[in-house]
Formats: structure tokens, C-alpha cells, sequence
């Protein structure tokens, strides 16, 4: 039977099919529970990792958390000094009669501060305004003229001067960008004059827009010329492509959402011409080539890197280098441009039998003018690693990295030595995925690794390339930050993290496991979470949480956190999670990152299989009888299609806001990573097809406005499980979005009680209010 409760906030369908349970956890161990999420966690640590504000001469301020509250901490690498940048208690004190009110030292009220380069005050926001403080002279002034609304009202960041967040500064910092009607214009930041530089963009034909597919901003995306007289972006043309439709849900008429959406197979998508723009007499110079496809190397938007992806100006504006992406990802064009006249020249191009990237996190390949090179990241030895290219001839010079490891990230490119500084995975036997920061010099010799130490290394360059910050951990090993020279010698030291309050709390790390590939010869590597009160005698059922990729993994960021997820939190309930790296997920050879090309319907599931079989047979407390699964979004379609295709297997899954079938989702990616729809089966691969072959216990979730993934996805599968007579539970968020927004706790109880109730055996406490407590000393510190 079939049975529709309708909800308040969230309004909820839920389809509900299950027995009664046999026993009954209670609300206290739920609170039990709810303690290792999130905030109620993260608030234990103390002197955790840093985040570097840099400032001019090699200075960076951070602020570090601890018992008591926070304190700011300046660091002169120049000088190898750690020291406070003005005296807390006097701050405190000056505040509190500037104000009336009663300011913690250890608890300002402001987050972030800005540094005069004047006369070094410290500018801050607080109680409304904007202060300046004199550390030398103890003097405070209250200036409300430059203040800016912030959210939370607590005191962010101080209010900017100049742009605004859509608008592109010139790099002289005298003109910002902006779109306004679908052509670009600049404004004068002094005199505050706007100037229209395009006249001729309309409506799904405008300039430096990125409305395309998941992805809407109206930030322009454009590459200033470091001249600040030019500007590279381009005329991007959607007037053919297909749209896509969402419909709010509210008491009269829907309010109908409509925008451009092309989709894998679709005749028409996304195209972007090549402008380069002069500004001081406006003038727009088309580049002499097709339109190119929305595409870049780096992943599936054309500002994947937060501004306009693969384009390089000359330092004297007079050239730009830039790559040209095929629809599939098998072809890139590296291309020069003469930024007078337009004429573009191919230098060399890259043909894969897959799909091409140029990196993770950062787009690896740079044009060297000075020299008439190109730096080039390729894989086509199995391994990512950068090349040498002559500009001129577009011949290979040399292979400059080489061995079983991947380069992910090139962070400098020192001309004058002819160095390269790049951040690494694969070095470390512990675990591959371990990033590490190394040197090498453009002819491919003196490799040096410039952070030794063992785990992840988080690294953050000064601006002037000359010192770096260093955060190395591992998921079961706090964090230790420090700084260092560009030769990897340590300069100053910073933090170590303090996980002493955590651990009193019966807190555990993940148990970092490794198993075999369903091919039985591949090493796989994951995390494993076990109850707190974890008795070995007995048997836990076990939760698989998934994210096949292929652009990402389960784990994520190998770095110590003390909550992913809400992993560990639902193993305090009784049940062993764990999170496995599968085959095709990316930062190993590109063998392993291929192994599902073309059939992204495996979604790493035999990995998962065998690995949890293999884990079994290590710890004699896992019970592969009873075996769960669930994720998020590629996790969500990896679940329904482990129910449908591996059911005797996995007993229980909860699948949100899946892509079940790729057509019905953003072109790009689909056809990325599973090939062109002429070149692949996606039919074969859709979810709704195989419903018919559910068991067990299928939760369906699906945020009613998800313009990432929409929400037909998850109704074709609801469509064949009611045309085959199957039972399943469904939750639906009719106003939100891909992530389920305010939500998301709403959804983690829920899940709790589904994997309780069917997993567990036990029912869960009625309407339980999961809820996570702020960090205060995130608070506005006022007494």
C-alpha cells in the first residue's frame, strides 16, 4: 500500500513501504550522534590550518582559533617573525569606548582586516562601521562613509572599494568591466564615467556572459591584458540552443524558470567567437577562426578556474595564446593570435582517444613569449605530467616530468631560471593520492620534492613567489602548518592543531583502508568509520557512501577533518561507513581514470562490491548481508543503479538529486566523460530501464528547483518504478535547489531513520531535529 503524508516546511511527499521495525533507538542516541556533524565538531579544534591574507613585502596576517576564543597573527617571512599585529586587549578596550558596549579580547567582533599601506593601521568592520586602529598610537576612528552592508551584521570583511563582485578590474586597477544589456562596458574608477564598448550583443548573443547549462552569473569573464588597453573574451551564441523549465510551487500561478540548457546528443550548443576588445577608442577585433564549442581543458564550464579558462596574454598585450576545446574533449588546439589584427595561428594540437585535461584544480599549460615555448600537460604516457614546446615550429623539445605520479597543479613558472614549481600526487607509497609541492627545471633535471614530510599537503605562494605556506596532514593525523622559502626551507613556524577537546569527546579519525580493484590487481584506497562504542563481537551493517566521479571521488580531500560528511555521525548510530576511491575516478594514470569511459553506468560499483567483501574478511564485524548505500547528485544516480543492477548485494539505498540518465542532463559533461551519444549507449546506461529489477528499500530524493541536475532525472526513475509495481519512498523539495539549501539537516535525519529503519532493524525517535551548533567563536564576541 501506498501511502502520501503531505508535510509543512519542507512540503514533502514521501511514499512510505515498510514493515514494522523490531526495536527502537531512542532520542539520545541521536543527540549522541548529531555531536560529530559539522560545526559540532570543527568547534573542538584548536590552532587547525591557516589561510594565508597575504600583504605587500612578504607579510600575511591569519587568524587562529583556540580554547578561548581567536587571536590574529602577522607573519614577516622577510624577517622570519611570528607576532600579533596590534594588541587585542588594547583593541578591545579602545572599541569598547568608541562604542559603549563590552568586547572580549579573545573574541573580536571581526573575522578579517585590511591593512593600510600607508601608515599600517588595521581597517576593520564592526558595530556597523568601518574603523581604522592605530596599533603604535592606540587610536581609534570610526569611519561610516566606505561601510557596505554585510550579511550576519557580526563584521566581515571591511566594505570594498572600487568593483563590485560582477564587475573585472583592469590590472592597473583604473577601470573595471562589467556587462549591462549583453554588451560590455568599462567604468573609470576615479571619475566613475562608463564607457560601452561593444553595441551589437542581444539577448542569448552577448558578450563575456556565462549562462550556459548548470552555470548562470552575470560576471563578465574576460582576461584583461596586462597593459590594461586590452581585453580578451568573446560573443557567446545560444539563440538555437534548447531550453530547460522549473516551476516554483507556491499558493497561486507557478512562476515558470526558462533558460538555455543544451544537452548531450542536441544538433545545436553552446558556441563562444574569440574577441579581443581595445578600450581606450573602443574597437573589437574578431579572432580569425570558427566559433569554438563552450568548452576548456580544465572541467566543464568556460571559467572553471574563476575567470576566462585557457588564454594567456604576451606581458606587452600584443599577442594572445590560447587553446581551443572540441566538443568531446578528444581535440584541443593550441592556438596564437595577433591581438591587432585577429590572425590566429595553430602551433600544435592534442588528440586523445578518450577525453583531454589539463590538469585538477588548476589549467597546467602557459605560453613563455620571452622564449617562444609552451609549458603543455598531456597523459600520453599513461601518466599527467608537462612538456616543452617550441612555439615557433610546434615541435616537442622535451618531456620535462616523468615517472608513476601525476602532476595536478603548476603553481610557478620561474623564466629567468627556467624552474617550474608544481604540486604532485603518487609519490607517496602511504597513499597516492598525498599531494606534495616539488621543483624541477625545464629541461626535465634537478627534481626536488619541497615538502618531504609525510600526507597531504595544502600549499598556498606569495605573491611575489618567493616564500610559501605549507599545511601537511592526513585523515587520521592533525595538521601542521608552517612557512618556507622556494627551496623548501623552513622559515617560520606556525600552527599545530590541537585535537585534544575532540578526542575527550570520544571522538575517533577514519581508519584508512586499502583494498583491490574489481580487476583484482588495482590498489584502491578509502576511509572506513566505526561506532565510538564499537564492539568487535558483534555485527554492524554497513553504509556505502559514493561519489563514482568521474571528475571527483568519494573521499574527497585526503586532509585531516574532523566531520565529513555526517560519515561518522551515522556510524555512531551502529553502522560501519565507508567511502572507497573507485576505478575512473581521476589522480592516477589515466589508464585507471579511463576504465569506464564510454559506460559511466559502472559508476565504480564492482570497486565497491569487491572492496567491502575484501574488508569483511579483515574485520570479522562487518556484515555484508546487510549493506547500504547512498550519495549525492553522480552519488545519487551510482545508488539507484547499484539497486537496480546489483540488488542482491546492496539491501538498502538512498539516491539524491541524481543525473539518472545523461540526456537528461547538462551536454558537457556527459558528453566528457561517456563520449558523443553517437559514440556511446546512454540508453543502456539509464537508471529507469533497470527499476524493474529493485528489492530492496529505495529512497528517492529531488530538489523541485535543481537547475544543476533537473528533476526529470529522478521522476523517470519514479515513472518505471510505478510501472513495474515496485515500492519506494520519495522526498521532494518543490523550492530547492541542487543541494536542498536549509534543508540538507531535514534530509540527513531522514536519511538516519531510512538507513535505521531497513538497515538497522530499529526504529528511529519520531521527528528528531537534527541540528548543529555555531563555532562561537565565529560570534560577534559582544558581552
Amino acid at each position: 500500500m501506498i501511502k502520501i503524508v503531505l508535510a509543512s516546511l519542507p512540503f514533502v511527499l514521501y511514499v512510505s513501504a515498510y514493515a514494522q521495525p523490531r526495536a527502537g533507538l531512542t532520542t539520545r542516541d541521536y543527540e549522541q550522534a548529531q555531536r560529530f556533524m559539522g560545526s559540532n565538531v570543527d568547534q573542538l579544534i584548536d590552532h587547525g590550518s591557516i589561510r594565508p591574507n597575504w600583504l605587500p613585502g612578504d607579510r600575511f596576517w591569519y587568524r587562529d582559533l583556540n580554547a578561548k576564543g581567536s587571536e590574529f597573527v602577522l607573519v614577516d617571512l622577510t624577517k622570519g617573525t611570528r607576532t600579533a599585529p596590534f594588541d587585542h586587549q588594547k583593541l578591545a578596550s579602545a572599541l569598547a569606548t568608541a562604542t559603549g558596549k563590552t568586547y572580549d579580547a579573545a573574541k573580536l567582533p571581526f573575522q578579517s582586516f585590511t591593512v593600510s599601506p600607508v601608515n599600517q593601521a588595521v581597517m576593520f568592520q564592526a558595530d556597523g562601521k568601518l574603523w581604522q586602529y592605530s596599533p603604535q598610537t592606540n587610536q581609534l576612528t570610526a569611519d561610516t562613509t566606505r561601510v557596505r552592508a554585510t550579511s550576519g551584521g557580526g563584521g566581515g570583511r571591511p566594505g570594498r572599494e572600487g568593483s563590485d563582485g560582477n564587475e573585472i578590474l583592469s590590472p592597473d586597477k583604473r577601470k573595471a568591466a562589467f556587462i549591462k544589456d549583453y554588451n560590455l562596458w568599462v567604468r573609470d574608477l576615479q571619475t566613475g564615467a562608463q564607457t560601452q564598448l561593444t553595441t551589437d550583443g542581444i539577448k542569448d548573443f552577448g558578450y563575456a556572459t556565462d549562462n550556459a547549462g548548470w552555470k548562470s552569473s552575470d560576471r563578465a569573464i574576460l582576461a584583461w591584458s596586462p597593459d590594461s588597453k586590452k581585453i580578451a573574451t568573446f560573443r557567446q551564441d545560444q539563440r538555437e540552443v534548447s531550453d530547460m523549465y522549473l516551476v516554483t510551487t507556491n499558493v497561486g500561478k507557478p512562476t515558470l524558470r526558462q533558460w538555455k540548457y543544451p544537452l548531450p546528443g542536441d544538433k545545436v550548443i553552446s558556441t563562444i567567437q574569440r574577441v579581443i576588445i581595445e578600450v581606450d577608442v573602443p574597437k573589437v577585433i574578431t579572432l580569425q577562426i570558427p566559433a569554438d564549442p563552450h568548452r576548456a581543458t580544465l572541467s566543464d564550464d568556460i571559467s572553471s578556474s574563476g575567470t576566462f579558462d585557457d588564454v594567456n596574454w604576451t606581458e606587452d598585450g600584443s599577442k594572445l595564446a590560447f587553446v581551443s576545446t572540441s566538443r568531446d574533449h578528444k581535440q584541443e588546439k593550441v592556438r596564437l593570435a595577433d591581438a591587432a589584427t585577429g590572425a590566429v595561428r595553430e602551433v600544435f594540437e592534442e588528440t586523445v582517444p578518450t577525453q583531454y585535461e589539463s590538469g585538477w584544480g588548476a589549467i597546467n599549460w602557459r605560453y613563455l613569449a620571452k622564449t617562444n615555448e609552451f609549458i603543455w600537460f598531456s597523459e600520453h604516457d599513461n601518466w599527467g605530467h608537462l612538456y616543452l614546446y617550441d612555439g615557433a615550429t610546434g615541435k616537442l623539445k622535451n618531456q620535462i616530468t616523468k615517472g608513476d605520479w601525476v602532476v595536478t597543479r603548476l603553481l610557478k613558472v620561474d623564466e629567468k631560471a627556467r624552474q617550474l614549481y608544481f604540486m604532485t600526487v603518487g609519490r607517496q607509497a602511504t597513499n597516492p593520492y598525498f599531494s606534495q609541492l616539488c621543483r624541477i627545471g625545464f629541461d626535465g633535471k634537478n627534481f626536488a620534492v619541497l615538502t618531504p614530510e609525510p600526507g597531504n599537503h595544502q600549499v598556498s605562494l606569495s605573491p611575489s613567489g618567493t616564500y610559501f605556506v605549507d599545511t601537511y596532514s592526513a585523515p587520521d593525523v592533525p595538521a601542521v602548518s608552517v612557512a618556507r622559502n622556494m627551496d623548501g626551507k623552513l622559515v617560520v613556524g606556525l600552527e599545530k592543531m590541537d585535537i585534544s577537546r575532540l578526542t575527550a569527546t570520544g571522538w575517533h579519525p577514519p581508519v584508512p583502508i586499502r583494498v583491490k580493484a574489481h580487476d583484482g590487481q588495482t590498489d584502491l584506497y578509502g576511509l572506513m568509520y566505526t561506532p565510538t562504542q564499537l564492539d568487535p563481537t558483534k555485527k554492524y551493517p554497513v553504509v556505502d557512501y559514493i561519489y563514482p566521479g568521474p571528475q571527483g571521488g568519494s573521499v574527497g580531500n585526503w586532509s585531516f577533518s574532523a566531520a565529513r560528511k555526517d560519515n561518522q555521525a551515522l556510524a555512531e548510530l551502529g553502522f560501519v561507513v565507508v567511502e572507497i576511491e573507485g576505478t575512473s575516478n581521476p589522480l592516477r594514470s589515466k589508464k585507471f581514470h579511463d576504465m569506464s569511459y564510454g559506460n559511466m553506468a559502472e559508476n565504480t560499483l564492482p570497486d565497491q562490491i569487491t572492496g567491502i567483501r575484501q574488508l569483511a574478511q579483515q574485520y570479522a564485524y562487518i556484515d555484508t548481508n546487510r549493506v547500504g548505500i547512498w550519495g549525492h547528485s553522480g552519488g545519487g544516480f551510482a545508488t539507484a543503479t547499484a539497486m537496480f543492477r546489483f540488488p542482491d548485494f546492496f539491501k538498502v539505498g538512498i539516491s539524491e538529486s541524481g543525473n539518472h540518465d545523461n540526456r537528461n542532463y547538462e551536454d558537457d559533461w556527459g558528453e566528457r566523460y561517456n563520449g558523443l551519444t553517437s559514440a556511446a549507449d546512454y540508453e543502456a546506461q539509464a537508471n529507469q530501464n533497470y527499476a524493474k529489477n529493485l528489492k530492496g528499500k529505495l529512497m528517492l530524493a529531488h530538489g523541485m528547483m535543481d537547475n544543476n541536475v533537473p528533476p526529470s532525472n529522478t521522476l523517470l526513475v519514479v515513472e518505471a518504478l510505478e510501472k513495474a509495481n515496485k515500492d519506494y519512498d520519495l522526498v521532494l523539495f518543490p523550492n530547492s535547489g541542487h543541494g536542498f539549501g536549509s534543508y540538507s539537516n531535514y534530509m540527513a535525519r531522514r536519511r538516519w531513520d531510512y538507513f535505521v529503519r531497513h538497515l538497522l532493524g530499529a526504529e528511529p525517535p519520531r521527528d528528531f531535529q537534527l541540528t548543529q551548533k555555531p563555532d562561537p567563536r565565529m560570534g560577534m564576541g559582544i558581552r
